[in-house]
């Protein structure tokens, strides 16, 4: 009977034991490619589903253009893939879709990413509806011109009000080369995508293409002959990677995986194998804004 009530004993221990186990599981547990996160967190569901879908641009040279493969290529890129393996998700369960300036915050919000990296400038207007971890990198905005144009030398060589500059709908350097020109409605011709503004340029419709000097530098990298930059950079431009507004946890998590890129080197590896090629410099490795 002793042996019996001791036997009994033992097995409610063991049975406590194990539910405790699962609630230590139901906290946090481990995913695909032993990664472990929070119950209910982004970073769990992500990882449990082995797929994301992010957003990027297909026309930025050197950081989200469209390769031979179908799919982008760039700095915006590989910084996005340095996540994504953070997440224990392959690269090739990744589902890149084009995120043009002007639906950047709209694919967000309605959930049809999980993650856009395209040259996304943070700003406080843009964290009204989005959040951004980061920065992971700082550009500053430029002006390219025609190889043979020594009569534009910088923004303000557009004050006179005969010269049209081009840029993208949405975007942070239309905005701000509004400041420079005289007349918006005349000189300020806006696209769809850059592409259309270098086609414009090169077509003569315009006089200049206005955004930031990397990605401009990555045009001019392909066509040395057609084009040049005019001045230096005349802003600031700290690119983010943006995600919904209140997700915190899953931005701490981007912004933690940042510093360890900045400290062991991938950064700066997928810098040099993509944007670092056309000559920009990528400088000290940002301090990430925890807000």
């Amino acid at each position: 009977m002793r042996f019996t009530r001791v036997a009994a004993l033992a097995a409610v221990a063991a049975l406590s034991l194990g539910v405790t186990a699962c609630g230590d599981d139901a906290e946090e547990g481990t995913g695909a490619d032993g990664k472990s996160f929070a119950a209910g967190s982004t970073m769990e569901r992500l990882n449990k589903a082995q797929k994301i879908k992010i957003g990027t641009k297909f026309d930025q040279p050197g950081f989200g253009q469209k390769g031979l493969s179908g799919k982008p290529e760039g700095f915006d890129v590989e910084v996005a893939k340095i996540i994504v393996k953070a997440l224990g998700i392959p690269a090739d369960k990744i589902e890149w879709s084009e995120a043009p300036s002007k639906v950047r915050e709209d694919v967000i919000v309605n959930g049809t990413v999980d993650l856009v990296a395209a040259t996304y400038t943070i700003n406080d207007k843009r964290k009204e509806r989005i959040a951004f971890a980061g920065p992971y990198y700082e550009a500053g905005q430029n002006i390219m011109v025609k190889k043979d144009d020594a009569a534009i030398t910088g923004p303000d060589s557009f004050k006179d009000g005969t010269k049209k500059v081009c840029s993208v709908t949405g975007s942070t350097p239309a905005e701000e080369i509004k400041k420079h020109v005289k007349d918006v409605a005349a000189q300020l011709v806006l696209f769809d995508t850059y592409d259309k503004c270098r086609d414009a340029l090169k077509g003569g419709q315009v006089d200049a293409v206005t955004t930031d000097n990397v990605i401009l530098l990555g045009y001019i990298a392909k066509d040395e002959a057609s084009f040049k930059l005019a001045g230096e950079n005349f802003t600031k431009e700290p690119y983010g990677l943006g995600v919904k507004k209140d997700d915190t946890a899953f931005r701490n998590f981007i912004n933690d995986t940042l510093d360890k890129a900045f400290a062991d080197g991938s950064w700066k590896k997928a810098w040099d194998d993509t944007a670092g090629k056309f000559g920009a410099e990528l400088g000290a490795a940002p301090t990430v804004n925890r807000y």
